[in-house]
């Protein structure tokens, strides 16, 4: 059974690139007289990291279940490489608390129970889901409607949260620990590339011994700048690329790439049109929650930076020619977007941010609650990997869905 809508757009739009870039400049332009240029730039650098998570198709939660499933790593190995080349430029820039003359600090939170519980089920929800943080963005971007109710309930899953926070706050936890400050500069480095080199010789040790060679990026018939600018890249491009945008996020905004807590933010502000009073929430009461909800939205650094994904996405999708949003969406997969987008949506809140916030720019900074949150995650994945089957009966045609 399935909920079925035929879909009414050409498999290739010519006019969604044009549409996307006057999106960017049109948003560039009213940020910068309505805030500052500062936030119109990081409003490209979040089109930017659109573009490039489309393009590669950067995606961790297929990277882990592939790696799960199949035995085959060449996406966590890019995600090593992408780590190990955020750790090379934010340890330095993070050690002396300055880049470019202006203060930086890393995404560092407490390491405890509550990141255990909120990766582990934020784990679960990728695969029900269909997708991560960034995942959810690039593929609603691309034009995925499933991937809207998916992002629907990770807002719903992400204020209701907010809501019990201060419980699961109150939870044994290790106080906030960078690694930078407790180990100093070059000790973190050695370690944490000694640590990304062990995981990427794992997973080619695993693929090698249930395939016997590693597997290779399929040719593609783009060349050049054909290539460049409709994809699909190569995963190393988008492990470099993210990195570097993720720097450049630092060095704009003061601090690393993050993405759940919009969409907190996104909830707390319809709740509060609703009449609910969600600023007598502890979470809320916190200055910079409270000053986020007292504030526009486009003054939110981390909702400007989404909605850059979203338009960089539809950027992508539209010179790629692939953007073609398909309405027909079985309802088994419906009830499992429903439920993973609850899942992801409060784990991400428990955990202190999601595969982003929590895992790639926590991991960065040096954070010790960002290693806690891959491996409680990663077993999450695995157990979302089981239940898969009940709502995705035929997973070839889901990923082709989902994209993820």
């Amino acid at each position: 059974m399935s909920l079925s809508i035929p879909a009414t757009a050409p498999a290739n739009r010519p006019g969604t690139p044009l549409v996307a870039i006057a999106l960017l400049l049109a948003g560039a332009l009213a940020l910068t007289f309505a805030v500052s240029g500062r936030q119109a730039l990081l409003f490209i650098v979040g089109g930017a990291l659109g573009l490039v998570l489309y393009h590669a198709a950067f995606g961790f939660t297929s990277a882990w279940r592939v790696l799960l499933n199949e035995r085959r790593g060449a996406g966590l190995r890019a995600q090593m490489v992408m780590l190990a080349i955020a750790v090379l430029l934010f340890f330095p820039a993070l050690s002396v608390g300055t880049l470019f003359g202006e203060p930086v600090k890393g995404l560092v939170a407490p390491a405890g129970t509550s990141v255990i519980v909120g990766a582990f089920i934020f784990g679960i929800g990728m695969q029900l889901g269909g997708g991560c943080a960034s995942g959810t963005l690039f593929t609603v971007g691309g034009g995925n409607a499933r991937m809207l109710v998916t992002l629907l309930f990770f807002i719903i899953g992400g204020v209701s949260a907010t809501h019990h926070l201060e419980w699961w706050s109150a939870l044994p936890s290790l106080p906030p620990t960078s690694i930078v400050t407790s180990l100093g500069l070059v000790p973190a480095l050695l370690v944490s590339l000694a640590l990304f080199a062990a995981i990427a010789a794992i997973s080619a040790r695993l693929e090698l011994r249930r395939h016997g060679s590693l597997e290779r990026a399929a040719p593609s018939e783009q060349q050049g700048w054909q290539r460049f600018l409709r994809g699909p890249w190569p995963l190393i491009w988008g492990a470099v690329l993210l990195a570097l945008l993720n720097f450049a996020t630092l060095a704009l905004a003061g601090r690393p790439w993050g993405i759940t807590s919009a969409f907190a933010l996104w909830g707390a502000k319809v709740l509060q049109g609703s009449g609910i009073d969600v600023s007598a929430w502890a979470f809320w009461q916190q200055p910079g929650n409270a000053q986020a909800l007292a504030a526009p939205l486009w003054e939110d650094i981390t909702t400007v930076m989404d909605i850059g994904i979203v338009i960089g996405a539809l950027l992508a999708a539209g010179l790629a020619g692939r953007f073609a949003p398909n309405l027909n969406i079985p309802l088994r997969s419906l009830i499992a977007a429903v439920i993973g987008g609850l899942l992801l949506g409060y784990g991400s809140r428990l955990a202190y941010g999601c595969n982003i916030g929590a895992y790639f720019s926590g991991i960065a900074s040096g954070s010790l609650h960002g290693w806690l949150w891959l491996v409680a995650a990663f077993i999450g994945n695995g157990v979302g990997v089981r239940l898969r089957p009940l709502f995705f009966p035929d997973e070839r045609r889901e990923e082709k869905l989902t994209g993820c």
